[in-house]
C-alpha cells in the first residue's frame, strides 16, 4: 500500500491529487517550483529528477531528488503523481516565419502578456486563433492603433450565452446530449454543429470559418470578438508570408502591413524533463499512457500522470477523476489490466481510427468528456446508476440525464460520496441564475406552453424507453 505520495505541481491537478491522497488516509508531498497557488507547499522547489529505488520491482519505490534555494534534497516516496499538465513549455517555432530575425519590433510568445496597456497606439499583429489569441487580440484592440489576428486554420467561435441566455456548457454538456451525438454519423454531427454556431456567426463572412471541419477543434469561447471584428477594431488575416523589419506580408496578398509587436500565441509543448524516458517517454505530442494516467510497462503501478488531457469539458472535474481513481490504485484497492492489455488499448489510441459516429477526437489528447469520466467512475464504482435510479428517485434521474452533467454527479455514490450531491444538482439552476435575477417578473403560462410541456414529456419518456429498454 503507498503511504507517502510526491506530487509535482500544484495547479489544478496538483490541489485536486493532494486532496484525493487525503480522503484514501495517504501522506501527499506536493514541491511547485513557483511561488504561488497553484499549491503547497514548498514553494519554489524544484524537481530535479524522479527515478526508480534499486528495490522498485519488489517496493515500487521513487527517489525524488528536489532543488530548493540552491540545497538539493533527497527523499524515497512509495508512490509519484505528476501533475504539471500540458501548458508547460512555450512553443515558439520562429524558423516558420522567414525573416523573423530581422524584424525590429517586439515579438514574444503569449505566456509573457500580462497587461494590454504595452499595446497602446500600436500596430499589432497576434499570430494563432486559439483562445489564448483571441482574448489577447480583443484586448489589444481596445488600445492599438490596429490589430491584425493571423489564423492558418480558422476556428469555431463560440458565445458563453446559448439559446435563451443560459450558459453554454450547461445545455450543450449533458448526458442527452451526448448520447445524441455520439449515436449520430460524425457528419452529420459535424453539421448539425457548425449549422448551430452559424446561426450565432456566420464565420464564413468574418473569415473564421475552420478549414478542417470533420475534426473537432478546440471551440473558441470569446463573446466580443465579433462585435471587434464588424466595428473595424480586429482584423482577421491568414498566415504570414514574411516578416520584414518593420512590417508584414501575408500570405495570398502583396501589401505589406506595418507592425509594432507581434504575439506569438502558438500554443505550448509539454516534457517531463525529471523523468528517464524508459518510464514516460512523449512523441508526437502524446505520451504512452493507459487511461492517459498510467505507465503501462512499470513492474509496479506507483506512478500517474494527472491532467495530461484536453477533454471537451471542464479539466478541474476530469483532473479530480483521475486523481480518485489513480490514488485508489497507488494505494493498491483497485488494479489495472495486464501490460499487454494496457498496450494494446494505447496503440489504439495512437493510431487515431475515427469511429464514424460522434464527434471526431482525432487529434493527440482529445476526449470526449463525459464518456471518459463515466469510464473512470466506473473503475471505482462512482457512476451514477440511472436505471436504478430511475426506479428510486426518478426526479433526480431526469435531471441527471437531461440536465447539466455537473461535477455533483460524480459525488452520488461510491468512495468519495457527498450527501449533499442531490440538493446541489436539483438546485443547481437556482444558483446559476440567482445572480442575474435583480429584478423577478411574474410570469403567466400560456396554453401553448403548456401543450409544449405536455409533448416535451411524452418525448421524454420515449426517449427513455429506447434508452434503458
Amino acid at each position: 500500500m503507498a503511504k507517502r505520495v510526491a506530487i509535482v505541481g500544484a495547479g489544478v491537478s496538483g490541489l485536486a491529487s493532494i486532496k484525493c491522497c487525503l480522503e484514501e488516509g495517504l501522506e501527499p508531498t506536493c514541491f511547485e517550483r513557483s511561488d504561488d497557488l497553484g499549491g503547497l507547499w514548498r514553494f519554489t522547489t524544484k524537481v530535479c529528477s524522479v527515478t526508480k529505488c534499486s528495490d522498485f520491482t519488489v517496493s515500487g519505490q521513487w527517489e525524488v531528488v528536489t532543488m530548493h534555494e540552491e540545497k538539493q534534497e533527497s527523499a524515497i516516496f512509495d508512490a509519484v503523481m505528476v501533475c504539471t499538465g500540458f501548458l508547460t513549455n512555450p512553443y515558439l517555432p520562429l524558423d516558420s516565419f522567414p525573416g523573423i530575425n530581422a524584424f525590429k519590433g517586439q515579438y514574444f510568445h503569449s505566456r509573457q502578456y500580462k497587461n494590454p496597456d504595452i499595446f497602446k497606439d500600436k500596430r499589432v499583429l497576434v499570430i494563432g486563433m486559439g483562445n489564448s489569441g483571441t482574448d489577447i487580440a480583443v484586448e489589444a484592440s481596445h488600445l492599438a492603433e490596429k490589430v491584425f489576428l493571423s489564423t492558418t486554420g480558422g476556428g469555431w467561435v463560440i458565445s458563453r450565452i446559448f439559446d435563451s441566455g443560459y450558459p453554454w456548457d450547461m445545455v450543450f454538456m449533458t448526458r442527452f446530449q451526448n448520447m445524441l451525438r455520439n449515436s449520430l454519423p460524425t457528419p452529420i454531427v459535424t453539421w448539425l454543429m457548425a449549422r448551430k454556431i452559424n446561426n450565432w456567426l456566420n464565420h464564413a463572412n468574418y473569415g473564421l470559418i475552420p478549414e478542417d471541419r470533420t475534426q473537432l477543434k478546440e471551440f473558441v469561447l470569446n463573446d466580443e470578438l465579433p462585435g471587434r471584428i464588424i466595428t473595424g477594431k480586429v482584423f482577421i488575416r491568414p498566415s504570414i508570408k514574411e516578416v520584414k523589419e518593420n512590417s508584414v506580408m501575408f500570405n495570398n496578398t502583396s501589401k505589406e502591413e506595418p507592425i509594432d509587436i507581434i504575439v506569438f500565441a502558438t500554443g505550448y509543448t509539454f516534457a517531463f524533463p525529471f523523468l528517464d524516458e524508459s518510464v514516460v517517454k512523449v512523441e508526437d505530442g502524446q505520451a504512452s499512457l493507459y487511461k492517459y494516467i498510467f505507465p503501462a510497462h512499470l513492474q509496479k503501478p506507483t506512478l500517474a500522470i494527472i491532467g495530461l488531457i484536453k477533454p471537451l469539458g471542464s479539466m478541474i472535474p476530469t483532473g479530480e477523476t483521475q486523481a480518485r481513481w489513480a490514488v485508489r490504485v497507488l494505494k493498491g484497492v483497485n488494479k489495472l489490466p495486464p501490460p499487454s492489455v494496457m498496450i494494446e488499448e494505447i496503440n489504439a489510441r495512437r493510431e487515431n481510427k475515427p469511429s464514424w459516429f460522434g464527434l471526431c477526437y482525432c487529434k493527440a489528447l482529445q476526449s470526449d468528456y463525459i464518456t471518459y469520466i463515466d469510464e473512470l467512475l466506473t473503475y471505482i464504482n462512482a457512476k451514477p446508476k440511472l436505471f436504478s435510479m430511475l426506479l428510486t428517485d426518478p426526479h433526480l434521474a431526469l435531471t441527471v440525464f437531461f440536465g447539466p452533467c455537473s461535477p455533483y454527479q460524480f459525488r452520488l455514490t461510491g468512495p468519495g460520496k457527498w450527501e449533499g450531491a442531490r440538493n446541489a444538482i436539483m438546485t443547481q439552476w437556482d444558483r446559476t441564475f440567482k445572480v442575474t435575477k435583480g429584478r423577478v417578473v411574474q410570469e403567466s403560462p400560456s396554453p401553448f406552453e403548456s401543450f409544449l410541456k405536455l409533448f416535451s414529456f411524452l418525448a421524454l419518456l420515449v426517449a427513455i424507453f429506447l434508452i434503458f429498454l
